[in-house]
């Protein structure tokens, strides 16, 4: 498909890039690489030798995806996380999709776990109150709940087609347009958040995100950080809140995170526990 250039950052992906890549046969991919050791080159080189390599220093997610961009010429970009991979033809209903709507900036797929279940993915931008909600774990006594869970999209069984505020993205469409026009991600994100910001500033340039739940991907989901880095998360959340919202507003969440995730490390006993401690301790 010449109107799309997939694009995927690897270090060490391994076992799933080749589902990945194989999924995405027929359309322009390119694999930038971070660093692998674990045989993900020789792999790609071998299997997929129609795929171009860009072997750089580990710049982040965002940055590796930006590598890939600035060498494509298409229309669409599809960056695509290592560890996950379309299903039939879930390309092809989202270009579709773009083409019939030049206001759409961002088209996102359904996700599905290995098993076959859902995979919510459509989320609320973070405010304080939705942060809270989330890490005081407020939405739990309303799971389906707007007014507690309008972070996680509370409510909606992801089986329409609608306009969004952003979704979870190991993979989405983003039309070529609306990037030159709002710019790719920023590096400074270097994991986490990124695709957050990319997607609030197209919002705020007026273009639109749409849900797709034709068109699905599935993603294994943690599999590229395994779940060792969450005090770097909530780090870029707050850089997010810095950004977008200034210094006032980013002190005023870091405070909450540091209270919510102080007595989550109470709460919880083991390794857990000690996550979230030293989560809170970081954000000192």
């Amino acid at each position: 498909m010449a109107d799309v250039t997939a694009v995927t950052v690897t270090y060490n992906g391994l076992p799933w890039i080749e589902r990945c890549l194989e999924s995405l046969r027929g359309i322009e991919t390119i694999v930038v690489d971070h660093g692998s050791t674990d045989g993900t080159l020789e792999l790609v080189r071998e299997r997929f030798p129609e795929a171009r390599v860009i072997e750089q220093g580990n710049v982040g997610y965002g940055g590796g995806l930006n590598a890939g961009f600035r060498v494509s010429s298409a229309r669409y970009y599809l960056p695509i996380n290592s560890d996950a991979w379309v299903v039939g033809d879930a390309v092809e209903q989202m270009v579709a999709f773009a083409d019939e709507r030049p206001d759409v900036a961002v088209v996102c797929p359904r996700l599905r776990n290995t098993d076959g279940t859902l995979q919510r993915s459509v989320r609320g931008f973070p405010t304080p109150w939705r942060v809270a909600t989330e890490y005081f774990f407020l939405r739990k006594l309303a799971p389906r709940s707007s007014a507690l869970n309008s972070y996680y999209a509370g409510g909606f069984d992801h089986d329409e087609a609608r306009q969004i505020e952003w979704a979870m993205g190991p993979c989405f469409l983003v039309r070529r347009e609306a990037a030159d026009a709002v710019g790719l991600f920023d590096e400074s994100f270097f994991m986490f958040w990124e695709e957050t910001d990319w997607l609030y500033r197209f919002h705020r340039a007026g273009w639109k995100t749409w849900f797709l739940p034709g068109a699905e991907v599935v993603h294994v989901g943690g599999a590229t950080h395994g779940g060792r880095m969450f005090g770097e998360n909530v780090k870029a959340l707050v850089g997010f809140f810095e950004k977008h919202h200034g210094s006032r507003e980013a002190a005023r969440v870091r405070r909450l995170l540091r209270s919510a995730l102080t007595v989550r490390g109470v709460i919880f006993p083991g390794e857990r526990g000690r996550m979230y401690r030293e989560a809170a301790r970081s954000l000192r």
